[in-house]
């Protein structure tokens, strides 16, 4: 990332003005000759205050000028840091080298926390700080929600340097694992900052903060800035430097961005048309909830599509093996919440569907920044009904562009139509079952309620109280288990036009 450095402040000394000479009436012979020896001694001592006064201002031009040359080290700019930038632009390896720089220099376990928002994201930089740090024996550990305890506190037991988690699984070792603290930890790092500090993830992040040492270095690390990141800029860091590569978030340039505007009734029918139409393509469809990124997964699944689904109420081994299937080219149609919108770099991403509008510009920029990374081209096109028009027009706002008509034919739409109303009813009947199957699968356990209207959320934000007991319990949910007709797999037959 690049960093403007601002010129320190230079404190000029202006010289002494020359002394004023007054004009007197010429003097007379006699006079002139009486005060000669007095004038002489005024002059000689006007001229040592004039010489004291100029020796002055050289000692400051040289204290400035030998400031100025003075060599600036790495060691001096160890700051706590607030990076700002787009998605896609490396802010992983911008926290992660700097860090093993200074392990390297002073190993030591514990050495390093770093709190990301979602579970797939803690795995992904995880990943990405054994790979740098490979040739020095880098040790990591991941603490998410959704994993087992025991198997996480024997990892801790084994003092790893960097310790990636979401907060909520942080605070329940912290409290609850015997011998396990963060005493040594000389950098805490904050990973999409404007999301974890969410109401939900706020309390937990204050709680962490009162019991890891105060000398430390922290990095606070986002796309984009909000008033809660600012907050706690002023809570947790000790006199930082802001690095912003773009004052405004922003889509990248290889980014192109199109819109479709149709009646909700047929908004199946254009998705359908769509993947069609994009077919060879890696895509991510994004929905808004749990309940209508399974129910899609099903439907696409009945047309023979290798849908595959990514959200908060999977398990969290479902989860990872979605994203591996995804990332490795096996399925390459990834139907997911906003869990998948942040910070995952999955570098085939061709196409990004928003089959619903995000809430907020903001999570349009994430949802959008998952193609047309590190310089690469992509595309992304987002549905618009007619309930979605002023949602739609704040995003295009915020963007400061106008979105370009995506060219569908009509009437190939329609001709799927029957088709499509087939499988819709065909996956709410699966999607009934597999409520059904969920709601006996958690009698008796440790019950997590989810409320299947509300957005998306991790594990981690249930703890912190993020949940009323609405809906259904998440335990034993098994995803999109469910297949008819073969429609699941590879070798499902895809419908065409």
């Amino acid at each position: 990332m690049a960093v403007k450095a601002k010129k320190a402040n230079k404190v000029v000394v202006a010289a002494a003005p020359p002394p004023k000479v007054h004009a007197k009436e010429a003097p007379s012979d006699d006079e002139e000759s009486g005060h000669d020896s007095q004038d002489e001694e005024q002059s000689e001592e006007e001229e040592q205050e004039q010489e004291q006064e100029e020796s002055a201002v050289d000692d400051s031009k040289d204290e400035e000028k030998g400031d100025s040359d003075k060599p600036v080290t790495f060691k001096e700019l160890g700051r706590d840091i607030i990076g700002l930038a787009q998605t896609g632009s490396g802010k992983t390896a911008a926290f992660a080298l700097p860090i093993l720089q200074a392990l390297w220099n002073n190993p030591s376990p514990m050495f390093a926390c770093v709190m990301a928002p979602t579970r797939e994201l803690a795995v992904q930089i995880s990943e990405t700080f054994e790979s740098l740090g490979a040739n020095i024996g880098v040790r990591c550990a991941v603490i998410v929600g959704g994993m087992d305890m025991m198997a996480q506190s024997i990892a801790l037991s084994k003092k790893p340097h960097v310790i990636v988690c979401t907060p909520g699984r942080l605070q329940d070792h912290l409290e609850n694992t015997k011998g396990f603290s963060l005493r040594t930890l000389k950098y805490l790092v904050l990973d999409e900052a404007d999301r974890l500090l969410d109401m939900d993830f706020g309390p937990i992040i204050d709680q962490i903060l009162k019991v890891i040492p105060k000398e430390r270095n922290t990095f606070l690390f986002s796309a984009t800035m909000t008033t809660k990141v600012a907050k706690l800029q002023r809570a947790s860091l000790n006199n930082p430097v802001k690095v912003e590569v773009a004052t405004k978030y922003s889509t990248v340039s290889t980014l192109l961005q199109y819109y479709l505007f149709f009646p909700l009734k047929h908004k199946d029918s254009y998705l359908v048309y769509l993947l069609n139409e994009l077919a060879g393509n890696s895509t991510i469809v994004f929905s808004r909830t749990c309940n209508e990124t399974q129910r899609i997964t099903l439907l696409l699944r009945n047309l023979g599509f290798p849908a595959i689904p990514l959200h908060g109420q999977l398990t969290q081994e479902k989860r990872l093996g979605a994203l591996n299937k995804f990332k490795s080219g096996s399925r390459n149609i990834l139907i997911a919440t906003d869990v998948a919108s942040r910070g995952l770099d999955i570098p085939s991403v061709d196409v990004v569907l928003n089959y619903e509008l995000p809430s907020n510009s903001k999570d349009y920029i994430h949802r959008v920044g998952r193609t047309a990374r590190a310089g690469r081209s992509g595309k992304s096109i987002t549905f618009v009904t007619q309930y979605d028009v002023e949602v739609y027009q704040r995003i295009e706002q915020a963007l400061g562009k106008k979105l370009i008509e995506f060219p569908t034919d009509k009437d190939a739409v329609m001709l799927l139509q029957e088709r499509v109303s087939e499988a819709q009813r065909i996956a709410i009947t699966e999607l009934k079952e597999q409520h059904a199957s969920r709601g006996k699968s958690g009698r008796g356990g440790n019950k997590r309620v989810f409320n299947l209207d509300d957005r998306d959320r991790d594990d981690d934000s249930v703890q912190a109280g993020g949940y009323a007991s609405k809906s259904f319990s998440a335990k034993g949910n098994r995803g999109g288990s469910s297949n008819r007709g073969g429609g699941g797999g590879r070798g499902g037959k895809r419908m065409r036009r």
